[in-house]
């Protein structure tokens, strides 16, 4: 199937149209690219500013189900449905490394601040700290006791957090792999990490239909956003921390205030679930992936 761009009547967003179902979205640091993550096993790098696709990158054998850019933009990360994280050279596609200590899908990938660690999240219960240099295993977390569906660093890269099927989402230490504190309060497995760029917030999204604000600092409750009609599958905070966006199997993408937990707006155009959210650099687009095999560039300005 032929790669589309679809401008929308409203031009309030772009639609890129995928051939298969798009699991996972990253901007490129300059916000220039878009990178998505498919069913079809492939990795996609898109221009953002009229949706041409640039380049296909292919090697993973199963979905491709989260997507990562280093803080440095040169190095992308994958992570796929066949046990395996990949990292391939932005700049040409070319595959750096193919890191397989994993012994179930591997559900989420991210960068440490510093680029110099990747973090992922697996269906095996564990997450694993890997050197990006080359490769080695630095040191594997466990205590899940379910799937880790995501995985995030906190901005000082001293803290990861991980969401996970067992309902819970832990804080660990980095420097020594310790576990701080395991929060409570999800009634359905949690799908999406993330911390807010002051790192003093930590976003959960779950399929209790909710999201959830914590304290970073010592995991209180903040509050709970309800509105989604189900799960919540995939969080992201604005540049500038004022807003959250979460997407949903409820097939809608809903933008937050962080302050007091105000919905702002309803954003509609998927026909199936939003498996992905993320803003870009400035702020001033939200580009979302979907199963009904789009990706959706949305413009907030």
């Amino acid at each position: 199937m032929k790669q589309q761009l679809v401008i929308e009547v409203n031009h309030t967003h772009v639609c890129i149209e995928h051939p298969a179902p798009v699991y996972s979205i990253a901007f490129s640091p300059d916000g220039q690219t878009l990178a998505s993550g498919s069913w079809d096993t492939a990795v996609r790098l898109w221009r953002v500013s009229d949706g041409a696709l640039l380049r296909t990158l292919e090697g993973h054998t199963d979905p491709v189900l989260s997507m990562a850019f280093s803080p440095d933009g040169q190095t992308l990360a994958s992570g796929s449905y066949d046990n395996t994280v990949r990292l391939w050279r932005a700049a040409d596609g070319a595959l750096l490394c193919t890191l397989e200590e994993h012994t179930s899908s591997v559900e989420s990938v991210v960068f440490s601040p510093n680029g110099q660690t990747l973090a992922s999240g697996s269906a095996d219960n564990t997450v694993r700290l890997w050197w990006v240099a080359n490769g080695v295993l630095l040191c594997t977390l466990e205590g899940h006791t379910g799937p880790v569906w995501s995985v995030a660093f906190s901005p000082d890269g001293q803290t990861l957090a991980s969401g996970s099927a067992d309902n819970t989402v832990r804080l660990w230490q980095v420097a020594n792999g310790a576990l701080l504190c395991t929060l409570e309060g999800h009634t359905g497995p949690v799908w999406s990490v993330a911390f807010s760029p002051d790192g003093q917030i930590l976003a959960s999204g779950s399929v209790d239909n909710t999201v959830r604000l914590w304290q970073a600092a010592d995991g209180a409750l903040l509050r709970t956003l309800e509105g989604h009609t189900d799960s919540v599958l995939s969080v992201a905070f604005s540049p500038d921390r004022q807003t959250l966006a979460s997407g949903s199997d409820d097939t809608t993408v809903r933008l937050w205030r962080v302050s007091d937990g105000a919905l702002l707006r309803t954003l509609e155009g998927h026909t199936d679930p939003v498996l992905s959210v993320a803003f870009s650099p400035d702020g001033q687009t939200l580009a979302s992936g979907s199963w009904d095999r789009t990706v959706r560039l949305w413009k907030l300005g």
